[in-house]
């Protein structure tokens, strides 16, 4: 009770910039949830995905069964890698990547790869694996802005503030505790308001940045996994 006062005095005592400032913090920093929110989310449901995926890849009989079953999660990383290299395969094995009601039978004549469209398979995945990074990190850049930013524009509030008061006290003649004390009050509300913008998104920007370097990580492991199985069940040798 006695902090929320204390807030409320300063933000009364507050000049019109520093609740400018204050405004555009509040904005910036309900956008920094709104995203810290969505990327969980989106986190979450790629490591559930991911891991449904694998399981079915890993215990197919023939790499592109998955694939001609038609049920790959958009959601998973990995099985997007897995689409595009599939897709990729059955082009240069049968001259088209449709699934019909004949592309198990053009699989099953089609002859082995040579090392060109081998290569053609591994460079579609990489691309996935650039495409599906882009996807994860899309607006971190945001978090990042509001945890260098934010305590910067609340110091701007604050100095701005600050002047302010002093060039209050020298039009009135006299400086005194009383009357000093409202306005710098005031003027350091938006500092205080710039850190609880900046601390949380701090906190977030490096938990989401962490957790997405590790799926890059496995995102490229698995790439190069999902290449090895393609070459060693398709790859003409000789």
């Amino acid at each position: 009770m006695l902090a929320s006062s204390g807030l409320l005095f300063a933000f009364e005592h507050s000049n019109l910039a520093g609740k400018a400032v204050i405004f555009f913090l509040l904005v910036g920093s309900i956008f920094s949830w709104s995203i810290m929110w969505t990327k969980w989310v989106q986190l979450s449901a790629a490591r559930k995905a991911t891991l449904s995926f694998l399981k079915v890849f890993r215990s197919s009989n023939e790499p592109l069964d998955p694939y001609l079953a038609g049920k790959i999660s958009a959601e998973s990383p990995q099985g997007t890698i897995y689409l595009a290299g599939a897709k990729e395969l059955c082009f240069h094995l049968t001259g088209s990547s449709a699934i019909d009601s004949t592309l198990h039978a053009r699989l099953s004549s089609a002859k082995p790869l040579n090392e060109t469209g081998m290569n053609a398979v591994r460079t579609a995945m990489e691309r996935a694996v650039g495409e599906e990074s882009l996807r994860l990190e899309a607006h971190l850049i945001t978090l990042a802005t509001a945890v260098s930013g934010a305590p910067f524009l609340g110091l701007l509030g604050t100095v701005w503030g600050v002047m302010d008061a002093f060039s209050d006290i020298a039009v009135a003649g006299q400086a005194s505790l009383a009357a000093m004390a409202p306005g710098v009050s005031g003027a350091l509300i938006t500092t205080v308001t710039g850190l609880l913008v900046a601390i949380p998104a701090m906190f977030g920007y490096n938990y989401l940045n962490t957790s997405i370097r590790h799926l890059n990580v496995e995102m490229e492991n698995f790439a190069a996994e999902c290449g090895a199985v393609f070459e060693h069940r398709y790859f003409d040798r000789s």
